[in-house]
């Protein structure tokens, strides 16, 4: 295994942070991998995920290292359009894109292009579709002067103690995970976050998702089904609206349900690798 590389430069202004890594004997034909971080993370999440099957990991505006413009609304369509300029700027014309939680942004692009996505991942990612109704703590960050509290009031004790929820293994998120978070949960992606949230209410999620039929690239839906926040049929209803999806569903795992069941990467891999 090789040690991703890190990278910052600007894009148009806005400096972008990405990890990357080359394939081990990708097989002739395949796209790069591109990762997609959830909240209120950042590509640190896909370190382990790029030394096995190479790819790129990127910052989004707003999170860890890249930048965090107060001018940015970071809504959903926003990103859409930071992916397609992320990956014309670094000259990759076809992707298979990997999500999870918030990456589910990738999905809009691969609405809008789905003629540059070769095979997409979806792990236990915010529902584009209809029926969802925003979990406890979303609720409060979409909450005007409630969202700016909850956010003043989330210090690594805070965090330690509001993840023990998040998976299936005992205790909270594990330390490194939390340190993560921590060290880039600054007003500017607390910024992100309220922002984020306030332009995504139900009716916004389910008409982000409205040309799901259109993406033919075939795909994996993988969900920790005991996840808190998303409910496990939201699982099933994304493997129902995409057409050449297949369902792996993990019983005993969460939020992030590579942290309970390591052998999820190897999993995703062997998938993206398939030919």
């Amino acid at each position: 295994m090789r040690e991703p590389s890190e990278h910052t430069e600007d894009l148009d202004g806005l400096p972008v942070f990405w990890r990357e890594a080359p394939e081990p004997d990708a097989p002739d034909g395949l796209a790069p991998v591109l990762y997609l971080h959830g909240v209120p993370s950042n590509s640190d999440e896909w370190t382990a995920w790029l030394s096995l099957s190479g790819g790129v990991a990127v910052d989004l505006p707003g999170f860890g290292r890249s930048g965090k413009p107060g001018s940015h609304q970071y809504t959903i369509e926003e990103y859409d359009a930071f992916i397609e300029s992320f990956l014309d700027w670094r000259g990759i014309e076809r992707v298979r894109l990997v999500m999870h939680d918030w990456g589910a942004v990738g999905l809009a692009f691969a609405q809008r292009r789905p003629e540059r996505v070769q095979r997409m991942v979806l792990i236990n990612v915010v529902p584009f579709l209809p029926g969802y109704r925003w979990h406890r703590t979303a609720r409060a960050w979409r909450t005007p002067v409630l969202g700016e509290l909850a956010m003043g009031a989330t210090v690594g004790y805070t965090l330690k103690q509001l993840s023990r929820e998040a998976n299936v293994t005992p205790g909270p998120l594990p330390e490194d995970v939390r340190r993560s978070i921590m060290d880039h949960l600054d007003h500017g992606t607390q910024r992100a976050i309220l922002r984020l949230y306030r332009s995504s209410p139900s009716e916004r999620l389910a008409a982000a998702g409205a040309h799901l039929g259109d993406i033919r690239a075939p795909t994996l839906v993988a969900w920790g089904t005991r996840d808190p926040y998303i409910p496990a049929r939201f699982a099933r209803d994304y493997a129902h609206a995409l057409p050449h999806a297949e369902l792996l569903e993990l019983p005993d795992a969460g939020h992030w349900p590579w942290l309970d069941r390591p052998d999820l990467p190897e999993r995703v891999h062997e998938f993206l690798t398939r030919t």
